[in-house]
């Protein structure tokens, strides 16, 4: 059977919008439907390549994990990626199409092109998939941006989506931005607002029982028809502590553990301003061999084992830090202590012995001095290259980088990796000493493995490989199944096929 399509709103950021949406992207997968995600704009430094090697954001990609279904460009058709506190690279349909200043991206020219853009990206996909699972942005009551706004509800007018709004109630003041969120609304897309779901609720349920009615009463309007339009507490999910879904934004980096623990391998991953594709560790937090914490301070970066040196947005930026505050000193220093140190994407061009920026595509700075870690030389251009890529015996990652890096002077070639196209990749001095391009390579157990060779001797016989693929796939159906607990799926199925008037 047919379903409309369905679209999770907020009443502001960081709500849980795409966490329910990837719920319900498995649960309509697990209940027979072709399901997948949609989020017309997203600004992410989290970004993923796609099969055909164009970029999308990395919530997306997990949707459509979630989902069953390979990622594709149409399921994020605009991604922002923030470069400064003012401008962000725009990418469009997969490809970067320039750099825009936060206050032209927001006025009204060309704003038209832009949704013709994502609404055609919509149509394409709800052609192929039913029903697609739609993602707003932000709050969808930000009265100033509701001209110019491409993503909330002109977006889910287009759609003809049932819409659920997602309010969090651990922050506080959940019945006012509810309330406001859905007032604030004109009164066509106020109808088109089917429910609520109040997420990350704490402590005993029963405690919200008055909580619910009190909702379901102030947000009962009047429509200009006469009729009454009450929107209606479709769900209340508790806030779950043993799931764990990739994260689309960095801000909790700097509150994970920074500090080394006896009895694993210790795993640092410098705390860059500018991480990108932090995703890329997700993976060694569950493995139970690995103790991994993030830091950019110096003495807990000579109490790890191997160091990471990750993705950024803005390696000049990023390098010129390091070296300003200390870090690349002290992480020769640990590399020269017997430390181990990983360099990826950003991080393996930072690793080099210089950057080179002349046609100024980050900024000002023209070259800076890399670690010297590794014998080689990167020079930024403004093509990005984009692609998924597969090496060794059934390795796999993705690619997203500007910059065309080679061996310094007379170095010889290493390569760390043969992909299997026949192109070389990254930089290996030794199994302590090395750089690579492709984000996810932490995700297979055989590079790992070969990671934590040097330090063998602090694991146990006992301690298990980790299969990152099996433990996502096993997050997504316990994600699926806490979602299925707290919320009314079938008054959702109900709406979803017209059956359920308000």
């Amino acid at each position: 059977m047919h379903l409309h399509p369905i679209m999770f709103v907020g009443t502001g950021s960081d709500v849980g919008k795409s966490i329910v949406a990837a719920a319900f992207c498995r649960i309509f997968r697990q209940d027979g439907y072709s399901p997948a995600p949609f989020k017309a704009q997203n600004m992410a430094l989290n970004s993923y390549a796609t099969p055909e090697g164009f970029e999308i954001g990395r919530a997306q990609a997990v949707q459509a994990e979630a989902a069953g279904i390979p990622c594709h460009t149409d399921m994020n058709p605009l991604l922002l990626k923030p470069q400064s506190d003012h401008t962000s690279q725009v990418v469009l349909n997969g490809r970067p199409v320039g750099n825009r200043d936060a206050y032209d991206y927001f006025r009204r020219e060309g704003r038209e092109e832009l949704r013709a853009e994502v609404n055609a990206a919509f149509d394409r996909l709800a052609r192929r998939h039913n029903p697609v699972v739609m993602e707003g942005a932000g709050s969808i009551s930000e009265l100033n941006l509701k001209d110019s706004d491409l993503v909330n509800m002109p977006m889910a007018r287009h759609a003809d989506a049932d819409v659920i709004l997602v309010g969090d109630i651990d922050r506080g003041g959940l019945f006012a931005s509810v309330y406001g969120s859905i007032a604030l609304q004109d009164s066509e897309d106020r109808k088109r607002i089917k429910g609520i779901i109040v997420n990350k609720f704490r402590g005993d349920m029963r405690l919200f029982d008055s909580g619910r009615k009190i909702l379901e009463d102030i947000c009962t309007f009047q429509m200009p028809d006469g009729n009454m339009h009450k929107v209606s507490v479709l769900g209340v999910i508790p806030y779950y502590n043993n799931i764990y879904i990739e994260e689309e934004d960095s801000v909790s980096l700097a509150m994970k553990s920074r500090k080394a623990t006896e009895g694993k391998v210790n795993v640092a991953v410098v705390l860059l301003q500018h991480i990108s594709n932090f995703t890329d560790f997700d993976s060694l937090e569950r493995d139970s061999r690995i103790h991994l914490f993030y830091t950019n301070n110096v003495d807990d970066l000579q109490k790890a084992d191997i160091i990471i040196v990750p993705g950024t947005k803005s390696t000049l930026h990023d390098l010129y830090e390091l070296r300003r505050n200390g870090v690349a000193q002290a992480i020769i220093r640990a590399h020269r202590n017997g430390a181990s140190v990983l360099g990826i994407c950003g991080g393996y061009q930072i690793m080099g012995v210089e950057v080179c920026d002349p046609n100024h595509v980050e900024g000002d700075i023209e070259r800076l001095p890399g670690l010297g870690l590794l014998p080689i030389t990167t020079s930024m251009s403004g093509e990005k290259t984009t692609r998924q890529v597969t090496f060794g015996k059934s390795m796999q990652g993705y690619e997203i980088h500007m910059g065309d890096t080679r061996p310094f002077g007379d170095a010889k070639p290493s390569p760390l990796f043969r992909l299997n196209d026949g192109r070389l990749d990254g930089y290996k001095v030794d199994g302590k000493c090395m750089g690579t391009y492709i984000h996810g390579v932490l995700d297979n157990k055989e590079f790992v493995d070969e990671l934590l060779m040097p330090f063998e001797d602090k694991l146990t016989a006992s301690e298990e490989q980790f299969d990152y693929t099996a433990f996502k796939e096993e997050q997504y159906d316990k994600l699926a199944a806490h979602v299925r607990k707290h919320v009314d799926i079938n008054r959702i199925y109900n709406i979803l096929k017209g059956e359920e008037q308000q």
